[in-house]
């Protein structure tokens, strides 16, 4: 059974930083490429950014990069996204999604993963 549970999301102001985790059954991790998506109000549920199942490969929309990190940590059997100088256009429900597959360009949409999380919101006031 493939289990993920996002956690971490908050209401914090413009510029400050927020740490979101996604642990996931062992099973799905040793052997999965992960993603964090978001969806705002009225929104689709956008790619923010993927790895792979080594950690050696990331990418990321562009309205993140240079704000948000994408990590994984086999150990703990977690993946974490770090956000940094939120903003308040970065309000959403955050998701995270474990693909079988890493496969470019497909891991950057929602078709290429399989297994998804019931999300965390991420509030960002000016």
């Amino acid at each position: 059974q493939v289990r993920l549970a996002e956690s971490g999301g908050g209401l914090v102001q413009a510029g400050d930083s927020l740490r979101l985790s996604c642990a996931a059954s062992r099973r799905t991790f040793s052997d999965h490429a992960m993603g964090w998506f978001r969806q705002a109000p009225g929104k689709e549920r956008e790619f923010v950014a993927g790895i792979n199942w080594s950690g050696k490969n990331t990418y990321y929309v562009d309205s993140v990069k240079g704000r948000f990190t994408i990590s994984r940590d086999s150990a703990k059997n977690t993946m974490y996204l770090q956000m940094d100088s939120l903003k308040p256009e970065d309000t959403a429900v955050y998701y995270c999604a474990a693909a079988e597959s890493w496969i470019i360009p497909s891991v950057m949409t929602r078709r290429g993963y399989e297994y998804w999380g019931q999300g965390t919101q991420v509030t960002v006031s000016s």
